[in-house]
């Protein structure tokens, strides 16, 4: 319950803050994202903000043998860079400039209940569910090209 509650009050913290920093408006985050016309460097300051934080409070947290409200900090296994992480971090770069949105400012957006932010809302429900389509038909593909040679002669093939 703990968890759940601090899970929710984090949730509301992060919302005011983008609400507050404007990268729910999309106009403002398309300026920042324009180096090359009328750049706006306003957000830049936000996320050097966010990072000064996140740097001193991290020297505290990483001193405690275990999180506030878990048994243990995560271990993270070997990340590599891949065609998958690429193309989905050009997939979502595209679509941050194309839409001024990326999802959590535009899920809190939602709630301005904007013509844009709910458009936005649909368009990112519908690509989260194409891609879970098309992740279990590539795992499906992936699990049938590793069936032994013996398991298809069992079935025939």
């Amino acid at each position: 319950m703990k968890a759940s509650v601090s899970a929710g009050v984090a949730g509301l913290l992060f919302a005011l803050g983008l609400g507050l920093a404007g990268m729910t408006d999309p106009d403002k985050v398309l300026g920042f994202l324009d180096v090359a016309g009328a750049w706006d460097p306003s957000l830049a300051f936000v996320m050097g903000g966010a990072l000064a934080v996140h740097a001193v409070a991290r020297r505290f947290i990483l001193r405690r043998k275990a999180p506030v409200l878990a048994a243990s900090f995560p271990v993270l296994g070997k990340m590599q860079v891949d065609g998958r992480l690429v193309s989905g971090a050009t997939l979502f770069g595209v679509g941050w400039g194309l839409a001024g949105y990326c999802p959590g400012p535009a899920l809190t957006a939602l709630g301005s209940g904007t013509r844009s932010a709910l458009l936005f809302g649909v368009a990112l429900w519908a690509g989260m569910g194409l891609f879970s389509l098309w992740e279990r038909a590539r795992q499906a593909a992936a699990a049938r090209a590793t069936v032994p040679v013996e398991t298809l002669r069992a079935r025939g093939g």
